[in-house]
């Protein structure tokens, strides 16, 4: 390098050094999400369903997609409360582009949830019908 320190240190991180710190940026991540009310919801919906979708699945794939769509939900979350945070840290004031980058965040969770709930809704009707 050309002598400057790095603002983000774990660039220069290798092996497993590198794959722990990155895990803790990934708990620390998990804590951040844990404050916004809609992530614990979804946590808590998660912590039922996933269960669910291996008494609900017939086979190992219809598991595997139970789960995924599951899973989506809570990563959809995730990047949204990130887009939130990042407008938020740009200021307080109201601005068009801010607004639409958080109603942008807010429909593809909305998108997933309504995939997620297609998914199952299809996976119950197949097992009890």
């Amino acid at each position: 390098m050309s002598g400057i320190d790095p603002v983000n240190p774990q660039a220069l991180r290798r092996g497993l050094t590198r794959v722990w710190h990155a895990a803790l940026i990934s708990v620390n991540g998990f804590r951040a999400g844990w404050r916004e009310a809609a992530f614990r919801e979804e946590v808590f919906c998660a912590v039922v369903m996933i269960p669910a979708a291996f008494w609900v699945g017939r086979s190992w794939v219809e598991v595997a997609l139970l789960v995924a769509t599951v899973v989506l939900v809570l990563i959809v979350e995730l990047l949204n409360s990130a887009v939130e945070a990042a407008i938020d840290r740009i200021g307080p004031e109201w601005h068009s582009l801010s607004k639409a980058a958080k109603d942008l965040g807010s429909a593809a969770v909305l998108l997933s949830i309504v995939l997620c709930s297609g998914v199952w809704i299809a996976a119950l009707w197949q097992r009890f019908t």
